[in-house]
């Protein structure tokens, strides 16, 4: 069994090598990169240890607080604050600051994010006071700029560095959004209109350019149209002129020609009334003294004059007609009279025809004693050749 004294020495020897453990773990200090620490001596502020290896003094020198020195983010529960127009609106924010002197950090404020967080509070209802709710919602920018300032000076004392204030979320309340809502929906609605109404506006402004386009075109195209059917029938008329002079036709010709379009005027299905032209008596006067006294073999016979005579063609070789295979003259004029008495005397009854229902119409027709209205005149007829 060991002496007492020896169990004494060893027992001191063990005190003596925890005290030194402890000691050299007081004195030895490390600091971290971007890591500031306060040393007290005797509880008095003593240095400010950096980062790198440190040596204290044991039981003589503390630490005490360690400060990160780093960029550091704090987000703030949301807070009421009320608008100029008496809208309580509910905001977060976001600060970023950073400790610049950590001796002020540690010694000037207890606890500089709670200082802070309330002076943001604080400057955040004074700012927000000033203004109404559409202000509030579109100023962002001016807002965080006040901020900012107000906490900047107010921190600069703190050791503390304010790099950037945010409204992170602005809620108004639930009645305020929806009358919001409802009145950027009618702004939409009110913009989609005017875009449909310009977007019509253009539509009929190029349709009326393109119809008015058209109607021009159309017009110059009928224009065209017409100036070249002038010129063509222009034309055909002087050819129909200079074959006319060229050909030198007599009276007989004429009148002979003149006949036999007769009937084509009288044809139709609507022709109801048939007026008798007052040259026709003339024509066939005309005919008849050149045919009726003297026969086709006589000086008054449709064969023109001879070639070379006054009546005639003065260059028989410059113009080379061909001969026609024509009807008989006495019975083409034959025919062509009585087609025309006929149609005369139609043309007389119809005439007499209208006469007695107007005056039936209009008034009583004539008494016992008054006699009714003469019967017109038939126009004269020379008589017909005898074939």
């Amino acid at each position: 069994m060991p002496e007492p004294s020896t169990v004494a020495l060893w027992v001191v020897l063990a005190l003596l090598v925890v005290f030194t453990g402890v000691a050299i773990s007081r004195a030895i200090r490390i600091v971290p990169q971007a890591t500031a620490v306060i040393v007290q001596r005797l509880g008095r502020y003593h240095r400010t240890l950096d980062a790198g290896l440190h040596f204290l003094i044991p039981f003589i020198d503390k630490v005490r607080a360690t400060v990160d020195l780093r960029e550091q983010v704090v987000s703030f529960p949301p807070q009421p604050v009320i608008t100029s127009d008496n809208l309580v609106v509910s905001i977060d924010t976001v600060i970023y600051f950073q400790p610049t002197d950590p001796k002020a950090a540690v010694y000037e404020i207890a606890n500089y994010i709670q200082g802070i967080e309330q002076l943001t509070v604080t400057t955040l209802r004074n700012v927000i006071g000033s203004l109404d709710l559409e202000q509030t919602l579109t100023s962002r920018d001016q807002i965080n700029g006040q901020l900012r300032g107000v906490l900047d000076d107010a921190t600069g004392r703190w050791g503390i560095r304010v790099n950037r204030v945010e409204l992170k979320a602005i809620d108004p309340p639930a009645s305020v959004q929806d009358s919001m809502e409802k009145q950027m929906r009618a702004e939409r609605d009110r913009r989609a209109a005017i875009l449909n109404a310009e977007g019509v506006k253009q539509s009929q402004i190029l349709t009326a350019e393109g119809e008015k386009q058209a109607q021009i075109l159309r017009a110059e195209g009928t224009a065209q149209a017409a100036i070249l059917e002038a010129q063509g029938e222009a034309k055909a008329i002087l050819r129909v002129f200079d074959a006319i002079h060229t050909g030198n036709p007599d009276s007989k010709l004429l009148a002979y020609q003149y006949l036999q379009m007769l009937p084509q005027i009288a044809q139709g299905e609507s022709n109801k009334m048939w007026i008798v032209p007052t040259e026709l008596t003339q024509a066939l006067q005309g005919i008849g003294a050149a045919l009726g006294p003297h026969g086709p073999s006589g000086t008054g016979s449709l064969d023109g004059p001879p070639v070379g005579t006054a009546g005639g063609f003065d260059h028989a070789d410059e113009v080379e007609v061909d001969e026609p295979s024509l009807e008989d003259p006495a019975k083409a004029l034959a025919r062509a009279r009585r087609e025309a008495a006929g149609a005369a005397k139609e043309a007389e009854e119809s005439t007499r025809a209208a006469r007695r229902r107007g005056l039936g119409a209009s008034q009583p027709g004539p008494g016992p004693t008054e006699p009714g209205p003469a019967p017109a005149a038939e126009p004269e007829m020379p008589d017909e050749p005898t074939e």
